[in-house]
């Protein structure tokens, strides 16, 4: 018989991929939100695998998503990037990591994010796309001055 900590000890029973990506150390209890910016539905052709609130060693607590048979854009790296600062990129091919990088978050945000401010140009029929500068209190938009300091998942496109 096991005990808890034997069974505490043997490691996520996760299945591991073959190939696609896998998304670590996303902040604890943000995996849903990072499969929703993804655009990844009950419709979509990957199968999909979600870890949360998973014991870490650098984090109090994280969230694990596995991706089969699908690599990131940059674009939706960027997205990870802003709810998930230290969120790590995995590639896998053939059941080997590819390639491992950390998310950067990007100093100019364009096409991205939404403006939440109605009376934003970037919300009217004009063809420009939305332009957000990162800063120290959240994300600057560059044509109406307006500052998104919190959830921003919301105002993810």
């Amino acid at each position: 018989m096991k005990t808890n900590e034997s069974v505490e000890n043997e490691g996520l029973l996760v299945r591991r991929i073959k190939n696609g990506t896998v998304i670590d150390h996303i902040d604890g209890g943000e995996a849903l939100n990072v499969v929703k910016i993804l655009g990844i539905t009950g419709a979509t052709q990957e199968a999909l695998s979600i870890a949360t609130n998973v014991p870490s060693r650098n984090m109090e607590r994280k969230d694990i998503v596995k991706l089969t048979n699908r690599e990131l854009s940059k674009e939706e790296v960027n997205r990870i990037a802003l709810i998930s600062p230290h969120a790590t990129i995995n590639i896998i091919r053939n059941f080997k990591v590819w390639e491992k990088k950390g998310v950067e978050i990007p100093t100019l945000i364009e096409g991205i994010v939404r403006c939440p401010n109605p009376g934003c140009i970037s919300n009217t029929n004009e063809p420009i796309t939305s332009k957000f500068e990162v800063t120290s209190k959240g994300l600057h938009c560059k044509y109406c001055d307006w500052v998104i300091t919190k959830d921003l998942t919301s105002h993810i496109i």
